[in-house]
């Protein structure tokens, strides 16, 4: 799926890691080009058909965007949403919006990955022998 360049998933690819350097927490994007249902119910199917769910800590953070329905959503793991207030990632939805609505996806999307890490930060800091429980690489979808 030919959604961005490889310079492109780099810029994201780079995001994530700079994100992950500050905390423990896991950063995922997820990217398709059609979202078939319910924004927060593609995006929790995704998040664990990509075993997100499997992290040590359960602070996994997917960020899904659905490139021509126009639909994105940031979803966390159980570890994350029990200590968290419930409007914890309204902020970083919204700057994320403010980049798509100026035609900026991949801006907007590192964007989210920055203020994910910072927030995550917060909760779950980088704690020494943390490892890389997953991928940086954006995980392209096929719709179905």
């Amino acid at each position: 799926m030919s959604i961005f360049t490889e310079e492109e998933q780099q810029l994201i690819r780079e995001a994530v890691e700079r994100a992950e350097k500050n905390t423990s927490g896991e950063i995922r994007v997820c990217v398709e080009k059609n979202c078939s249902e319910e924004v927060l119910d593609r995006a929790a199917k995704y998040f664990y058909q990509l075993d997100m769910e499997k992290t040590k800590a359960r602070n996994g953070v997917l960020v899904y965007v659905a490139t021509v329905d126009r639909k994105f959503a940031i979803i966390g793991d159980a570890g994350i949403n029990s200590v968290v207030p419930d409007d914890f990632w309204d902020s970083t939805k919204e700057a994320m919006l403010n980049e798509f609505k100026v035609g900026n996806l991949v801006e907007g999307i590192v964007t989210g990955c920055t203020l994910a890490g910072e927030q995550l930060k917060k909760y779950f800091p980088h704690q020494s022998g943390d490892t890389n429980e997953l991928s940086d690489d954006v995980a392209f979808m096929d719709g179905e």
